[in-house]
């Protein structure tokens, strides 16, 4: 339980990070002052993917996980009426 409750907190809270590495950063902050927002745009889009890839394979897989065992659950009913 205590493991529970320390990973809860570790994964709800969040701390500012600069993520970037210095080049990306002043290549970034140079283009949107210079008006230029593709490359800013592609970059916030990059990170939002690779964000979002890992929550959907774990629901990818959690959903087979469920569905396999319900459906396992249900024949193991449909067998206990006999």
């Amino acid at each position: 339980m205590r493991y529970l409750i320390t990973i809860i907190c570790v994964l709800t809270t969040s701390y500012y990070t600069n993520a970037q590495c210095a080049m990306c950063k002043t290549t970034i902050v140079n283009n949107v002052s210079n008006g230029e927002l593709a490359l800013a745009e592609g970059l916030n889009f990059g990170i939002i993917y690779l964000f979002s890839s890992p929550y959907l394979a774990f629901a990818v897989i959690a959903g087979v996980v469920i569905f396999k065992f319900k459906q396992h659950a249900k024949s193991r009913r449909g067998n206990n009426k006999m």
